[in-house]
């Protein structure tokens, strides 16, 4: 049974969604530890109707805001829930760590206690994108405001070797985010990068636009984490404007209102088909350990569904196959 340690006091709305989701999850048969305030904590599991197995509490009596931006003091402080829950991992009493809370503190804190898979400089953020042809893997989601072309195509090797593993596809495609087709436009680093992901030996079909992403061009699509971090907020506030629009536009007549109810089951069909609560939390790639970073304003839905992806990604060894394509890329590299 996968063991996953969920970081209950993280997210907007913890620790009622976070135990809320976790006791979700583990009423599918996976073993969740929650760490963080035990008088909190235990007071959610008490609301919980119903039967809570699979579930263990570990208390961790400091809790990192939100707010936090200081990267030093957070290491400095070991009892918080990040830092307990991600050296349940190190030491290997659980299999993955979940955390929606602050971002800043998760990479930091797992990348000086996990440590970084050989040959890989900076882990990356892999933001799983729903679209009506499947989702795209999307990194660097946001860990890394600017990168370089060794980080790119490192990044490529990572999100192939993740998405073959965990969605069983073959032989990934991998795409580069541009500002146009040809392998001569772009910034002088994605022209770089677009050499060295040309020789790698990966699929790599080319560049690809922002306009592209909606159709999926390709499984793996890579950019720098600014890059990649605004096109994840763009998608967000177009989807919510877009079925905001659709509502408001239900509404505005009988007609309309009939026409409203006619289209309603397939227009939710189309928003649970779009809904990042399906995958629930992105993986932070290129650690030597599970770590999935989930949406602030993550509810129960996404808690348990980040759950069940890392529970997923433990089943199917993602971490020794991304240690394994790590360093082949470093012995390509040398």
């Amino acid at each position: 049974m996968t063991r996953v340690v969920l970081d209950a006091m993280g997210g907007d709305f913890a620790p009622q969604a976070t135990v809320a989701g976790a006791v979700d999850a583990a009423r599918d048969g996976i073993e969740v530890i929650l760490v963080g305030i035990e008088e909190q904590v235990r007071a959610e599991l008490a609301r919980v109707e119903g039967p809570t197995p699979n579930i263990e509490v570990v208390h961790a009596p400091e809790v990192v805001a939100m707010g936090d931006h200081d990267a030093r003091a957070t290491l400095r402080r070991r009892d918080t829930s990040i830092a307990v829950g991600v050296e349940l991992v190190r030491d290997g009493s659980a299999d993955a760590f979940i955390s929606a809370g602050n971002t800043g503190a998760v990479l930091a804190v797992s990348l000086v206690r996990l440590g970084r898979l050989p040959g890989i400089e900076r882990p990356a953020i892999g933001i799983l994108l729903p679209t009506p042809r499947g989702v795209l893997l999307l990194l660097d989601g946001g860990a890394n405001a600017d990168a370089r072309p060794a980080h790119l195509l490192q990044w490529a090797r990572l999100g192939s070797t993740y998405m073959q593993t965990t969605r069983g596809i073959d032989r990934p495609e991998v795409a580069l985010l541009n500002i146009g087709e040809e392998p001569t436009k772009g910034s002088q680093v994605t022209v770089e990068a677009y050499g060295l992901l040309a020789a790698s030996g990966l699929h790599f079909i080319g560049n690809v636009e922002g306009r592209d992403l909606p159709s999926r061009p390709a499984d793996v699509v890579v950019t720098d984490g600014f890059t990649g971090n605004t096109v994840l907020k763009l998608a967000e506030g177009l989807s919510s404007m877009l079925f905001q629009e659709l509502r408001e536009a239900a509404s505005q007549s009988l007609r309309a209102r009939i026409g409203g109810l006619l289209i309603r089951p397939e227009a939710r069909r189309m928003r649970d088909r779009l809904d990042y609560r399906v995958y629930g939390g992105a993986p932070l790639l290129g650690l030597q350990g599970t770590v999935y970073i989930g949406h602030g304003p993550s509810d129960a839905r996404a808690i348990g569904n980040a759950i069940r992806r890392a529970d997923e990604a433990v089943a199917a060894g993602a971490v020794d196959a991304l240690r394994t394509a790590a360093i082949e890329g470093e012995q390509a590299a040398s």
